[in-house]
C-alpha cells in the first residue's frame, strides 16, 4: 500500500478575510501545522495551491489542474499525482508494484486535527474495499479530511467533466465508508476534531482554546 498526503490550500477564505493557510498558532502557520501532521504518516506530502502562492510552504507545491473550480478539482489533481507517483516508484529497480494507492487529503483550516486520528483513518482505508473513507460529524460528511483510493479516479473524473463540483455529490458515485461519531469520538472528547475556521471569530476562539491547552 502506498499512501500520499495532500494539503488543500489556496482557497478564497472569503468569510475569513485573509488566507487561512497563513494564520498562526504557537509560531506556526496552519499550512505548516497541517503538513506536519501528514509527514510521519505519508510517503510524500504536497500542497495543492497556486505555484507561487506559498514560498514558505514546508512541502512542495502541486498546482491545481483546475484552478478556480473548487476543492473537487484539487482532490482530482492530488489523486492523479498519487497515481503517477505510485507508478514511478513501482517501476524503480527492485520495487514491487503496490496493491493499493491511497491519498490522504486534508484542508489546512482544522486547528484541532490530530495525527492519531489521521493514522487510524488511513489504516481503515488500507484494510477495506471502499474507494473513499470519510468521517461524518454533526455538520455532515467531512470530505476534506478523507482517504481516497486512486481506483476512484475514473468515476470522479466523469463526475467532474459532467459539471459536478460539490465534493459530497461526487462521493455518492463511489463505494464510500462513513465513519460516524461512534468511531472517531475516542480521538476527540471535546468534539473539535473537524472544527474549522470560517471567520476571524473562529480563529480567535481556536487560539484561546489552544493557548489554554498549552498552559494546562
Amino acid at each position: 500500500m502506498s499512501l500520499f498526503g495532500y494539503v488543500q490550500a489556496g482557497g478564497g477564505s472569503t468569510r475569513f478575510g485573509t488566507d487561512k493557510a497563513v494564520a498562526k498558532f504557537a509560531g506556526k502557520t496552519m499550512l505548516e501545522r497541517t503538513c506536519g501532521l501528514l509527514v510521519p504518516i505519508c510517503k510524500t506530502v504536497r500542497v495543492i495551491a497556486p505555484t507561487e502562492k506559498y514560498p514558505f510552504a514546508p512541502a512542495p507545491i502541486l498546482a491545481d489542474k483546475w484552478p478556480g473550480e473548487g476543492p473537487l478539482g484539487g482532490i482530482l489533481t492530488a489523486m492523479l499525482h498519487a497515481e503517477s507517483m505510485s507508478r514511478t516508484l513501482s517501476s524503480a529497480p527492485g520495487m514491487a508494484e503496490e496493491a493499493k494507492t491511497l491519498c490522504l487529503i486534508l484542508s489546512c483550516d482544522m486547528p484541532f486535527m490530530t495525527r492519531e486520528w489521521l493514522a487510524f483513518l488511513c489504516e481503515r482505508a488500507a484494510r477495506g474495499k471502499a474507494e473513499v473513507v470519510v468521517p461524518k460529524s454533526a455538520s455532515g460528511l467531512e470530505p476534506l479530511c478523507a482517504c481516497w483510493h486512486t481506483g476512484a479516479i475514473p468515476a470522479i473524473q466523469r463526475a467532474f467533466d459532467a459539471g459536478v463540483r460539490k465534493v459530497t455529490e461526487a462521493m455518492k458515485r463511489l463505494r464510500m465508508e462513513v465513519l460516524d461519531e461512534s468511531v472517531w469520538k475516542r480521538f476527540d472528547n471535546d468534539r473539535r476534531l473537524f472544527w474549522n475556521m470560517n471567520t476571524p471569530e473562529d480563529y480567535e476562539e481556536a487560539r484561546r482554546i489552544l493557548d489554554q491547552g498549552a498552559k494546562n
